[in-house]
């Protein structure tokens, strides 16, 4: 049950969307307050009386029942208290029905969300600046997928530039075909930094005529163009089957060469395309931007020209009712031309175009160049954390079995998460202690809480202990902490996808992993007083478990099942 939505549609508010009036319903930062609370200001104008008047008339029409206990008015606040016996029972039975499916929805059903991320350049490397988007749009495509939504991923890959003439320059100069299919991706951008520090002016131009060449249909260079992204993508290929990251295309920049000239084509018949210094430009000065940069003086595209154009292809081929961009803050101005040029060409469904900004990750030692070959690559950030994770674990737990693969679920894990706790807007220093620590707000935390659930549940296997359909009545307070947490999963993950914000599941995964274990530190499970009392925590115990692991899997995180 959505209990936001449960609450909503039961309020006598007359002209006010029912959506909308769940929408504003927010969880008190003090439980003391009550488990729900409508602020009831926004609809003061509306209905011509004050938020308090309004709290005070509703609070006495309420109708309450065995889910919704009170109703309550606090100055111009409505607060609704939950009657937890009823709520246990009722979310727990959902839970054991629903299993991995509990927190899902069938409110995208028909509506399809695309979603560009991780758009790695070809033939450079996959360092720790890919991590955000990576893990940002992996795990918006699993939430909104969870909703009911037709998700297609999108790999916008960086496969054309100048950089492709330097690459096969290199290659021309000091590659040797063997060395490079041995070395992949590493042999590569071995011969980009070479160039970049080498190059003499000669070179440049010939870096310039093989792109042109590429351009251009030449055999030789865009087979050896061909080469370079086949290595790429069989080495990003395996940093993806680590995150659990998959991709419903790859469409790259390259893939809209010949779908630009009709945007531009567009864009001349509207009268928004104009000369400036001898560029094509779309003048955004009236709507408090700089120009749009749409072709160079010498006729070449830009992003600009690529980007109208793929968004333009998304529409016609997906039919998308949302498109997501997960790129950097810093590209927020190129994102705003972009969507306002559409506008402009008259797109209505411009609107439903969506930048998913997020900040930089760096390691603790500093930023990187790829240029200068200073450059920290993500294989190696993923292997240093499954590496000492498998220390930890063999010094916690030495006769642990699959230690391994144990180690690989926690490392990654810890990678991912670290990338999806804070805002996604914040910048974040990626720190391999903290990400560790089985104390922290960490994915190590959350892990070792559903290993402890599922030791329990073992336990009461193998004594053969009977606790399917016990009644779950007279909760203590941690029992009833912990049954609100498990109630308000479904709505965490609404939250994450109105916010595309990813870190609301997270947050909420260590939420609920502390009240499970407050409950499970302060309540006896298997050693409880009575049959009765024993059989409802063993059923909470297995509602946590089943909740975390959606949650965790959600953010694309594995769940081991001893730590």
């Amino acid at each position: 049950m959505d209990h936001k939505a449960y609450i909503a549609e039961r309020l006598p508010l007359e002209g006010v969307d029912r959506e909308e009036i769940a929408r504003a319903i927010a969880v008190p930062p003090d439980t003391a307050m009550g488990d729900y609370a409508l602020p009831c200001f926004k609809f003061a104008k509306l209905l011509h009386k004050s938020p308090v008047a309004i709290a005070e008339e509703l609070a006495a029409a309420y109708p309450t029942d065995n889910i919704i206990r009170s109703a309550e008015a606090a100055g111009g606040y409505l607060n609704f208290r939950i009657d937890t016996c009823g709520l246990a029972n009722e979310t727990v039975s959902r839970i054991e029905s629903e299993q991995n499916a509990y927190g899902s929805s069938d409110m995208g059903r028909g509506k399809t969300v695309c979603i560009d991320y991780s758009s790695v350049n070809i033939a450079k490397p996959f360092h720790i600046g890919h991590l955000s988007t990576t893990v940002i749009g992996g795990s918006l495509y699993r939430i909104f997928k969870f909703l009911g939504y037709r998700t297609v991923g999108i790999n916008h890959l960086g496969d054309y530039g100048t950089q492709f003439g330097k690459l096969i320059a290199a290659y021309k100069h000091w590659g040797n075909r063997d060395e490079v299919q041995r070395g992949g991706i590493h042999a590569i951008n071995d011969l980009y930094v070479r160039f970049n520090n080498e190059a003499t002016e000669e070179m440049e131009q010939e870096a310039r005529e093989y792109f042109r060449l590429i351009e251009s249909g030449d055999r030789e260079a865009n087979e050896l163009f061909d080469w370079f992204k086949e290595l790429t993508l069989a080495y990003v290929e395996t940093i993806y089957d680590r995150l659990h990251i998959t991709f419903d295309s790859y469409a790259g920049e390259r893939f809209y060469t010949d779908k630009m000239a009709p945007v531009i084509e567009e864009l001349k018949e509207k009268g928004l395309l104009v000369e400036s210094r001898g560029a094509g430009i779309v003048d955004l000065e009236p709507y408090g931007m700089p120009p749009c940069l749409i072709l160079r003086s010498d006729g070449a595209s830009l992003y600009a020209t690529r980007d109208l154009a793929a968004a333009i292809y998304r529409k016609q081929t997906y039919d998308f009712d949302k498109c997501l961009y997960v790129v950097a803050y810093q590209q927020n101005l190129h994102f705003k031309q972009v969507f306002k040029v559409l506008e402009l060409m008259g797109k209505e469904w411009a609107k439903d175009l969506v930048h998913v900004a997020y900040g930089m990750v760096s390691l603790e030692d500093g930023a990187m160049s790829t240029r200068k070959g200073k450059v920290v690559w993500l294989e190696d950030v993923i292997s240093r954390c499954v590496e000492k994770a498998l220390s930890m674990i063999s010094e916690k737990n030495p006769d642990l079995e699959n230690k391994e693969a144990v180690a690989e679920k926690v490392g990654v894990g810890a990678v991912i998460f670290g990338a999806l706790y804070n805002n996604k807007i914040k910048d974040i220093v990626f720190s391999y202690d903290k990400a560790l620590n089985f104390d922290g707000e960490t994915s190590v935390y959350v892990q070792y809480t559903c290993a402890r659930a599922a030791s329990v549940l073992t336990k009461a296997e193998t004594a053969k202990i009977c606790y399917e359909g016990s009644e779950i009545d007279d909760l203590c307070p941690q029992e009833a902490d912990l049954v609100k947490a498990l109630a308000n999963f479904p709505d965490a993950v609404k939250s994450a996808a109105a916010g595309y914000e990813p870190s609301i599941v997270a947050r909420y995964a260590v939420d609920t992993a502390q009240k499970f274990n407050k409950f499970y530190i302060d309540c006896k499970i298997l050693q409880a007083e009575t049959e009765k009392l024993r059989a409802r925590r063993l059923r909470l115990t297995r509602a946590a478990l089943t909740v975390l692991t959606n949650a965790l899997t959600l953010l694309g995180i594995g769940v081991p099942e001893k730590m």
